[in-house]
């Protein structure tokens, strides 16, 4: 049985559920299990029929028809495939937390889900499947269009893609919302949807991505998640610029005996990124709460200005949000980075920031 098993509805499952409004999950005697409605077989389809055309309407908002939006004059269509799957995940795969000098408990493997980039047509990998998915860039008057396919038909659950920060019509929120569920927001196995979002000026900055389907919450945490950044028109990138994703891996989405606290979903310094800057670089990190929890974003010997325009060297992130640190890279060194929430560090929640001259 896999790490899946005990929290995963086939498609079945999941549009009785939906129906009543959601997919619970309990614990019953030390095991968790998912609680399933007693809607028969016959609602599950009409649901599911539902989800391709929507129900006759219980408010005249329902019955709203959208066009796909196009490129503003100047700005371009930027394309992106992305593909869900399934994979075995290490939390720790040196084994060892680099600071301290110590092995990592075993185990610290799971059944992860993450985004993977492919070539056009999902003719084939672009790189292996990562956590987190890969970084989509753009710029105001652009549109983003994600080509996204469900190819987790292991674990029988509908998948989307829903972004923050840019605009969208209803039909490209990738939201799973019970009767009211339009095609993007449950895409099913081996079922593809394509996605169209708009850069606004308001959409500058650095935004997550991630499932929005009937189980979202699980499988957000499970990986599937990554970075939108929307850049003013014409403006030079960073040198280097790095996407962080700040958040635990507990039990209940696991299965491991004990909770490990990560960015991008490996813990302790050598396992999260090593981040890698030259004296003189301009340098940018994106830093996003990806749980439940506020955690805070410190690199020793850097400071970089908040919104208000106050220097500072330690952020508060809270769930859902993001911060971005940018500055003109000036002392090299090794430096550690990491959440100032004292047990979050200590349970894994930090990495090294080397820095050439």
């Amino acid at each position: 049985m896999d790490a899946f098993d005990d929290h995963t509805l086939p498609r079945r499952g999941f549009l009785q559920a939906g129906a009543a409004g959601a997919v619970l999950l309990c614990t019953i005697g030390g095991k968790r299990v998912a609680l399933r409605t007693p809607e028969d077989g016959k609602r599950a389809d009409a649901l599911a029929r539902a989800v391709a055309a929507p129900q006759a309407a219980k408010d005249p908002v329902d019955k709203l028809t959208f066009g796909t939006p196009q490129p503003q004059p100047g700005g371009t269509a930027r394309e992106y495939w992305l593909q869900a799957r399934g994979l075995r995940w290490d939390v720790a795969p040196t084994g060892r937390d680099d600071w301290h000098g110590h092995a990592v408990p075993r185990p610290h493997k799971f059944l992860a889900l993450a985004y993977q980039p492919m070539t056009a047509g999902f003719a084939k990998p672009v790189g292996p499947a990562t956590i987190p998915g890969p970084t989509l860039t753009a710029e105001v008057g652009d549109t983003i269009v994600v080509h996204f396919r469900n190819e987790a038909e292991s674990l029988g659950q509908a998948l989307t893609v829903h972004p923050h920060g840019v605009r969208y019509t209803p039909d490209y929120d990738g939201a799973y919302l019970g009767d009211y569920t339009r095609a993007g927001g449950f895409v099913a196995p081996g079922e593809e949807f394509t996605y169209t979002w708009e850069c606004l000026p308001e959409s500058v900055g650095a935004w997550p991505y991630h499932d929005h389907g009937p189980n979202h919450t699980m499988n957000s945490m499970r990986g599937l998640y990554g970075a939108l950044v929307i850049r003013p028109k014409g403006e030079k990138p960073p040198d280097v610029e790095f996407p962080l994703f700040l958040g635990a891996l507990a039990p209940p989405v696991t299965r491991l005996p004990r909770q490990f606290q990560c960015i991008n979903s490996r813990a302790y310094a050598g396992n999260t990124p090593t981040l890698r800057a030259n004296v003189g670089q301009d340098v940018a990190f994106h830093v996003f709460g990806v749980d439940g929890f506020f955690h805070d974003f410190h690199i020793h010997g850097h400071r970089w200005k908040d919104s208000g325009g106050a220097n500072i060297d330690n952020q508060t992130v809270g769930p859902g949000e993001s911060i971005s640190a940018r500055f003109t890279e000036d002392n090299p060194g090794r430096w550690l980075y990491h959440c100032h929430v004292f047990a979050h560090q200590d349970a894994g929640m930090a990495g090294w920031y080397l820095v050439s001259p």
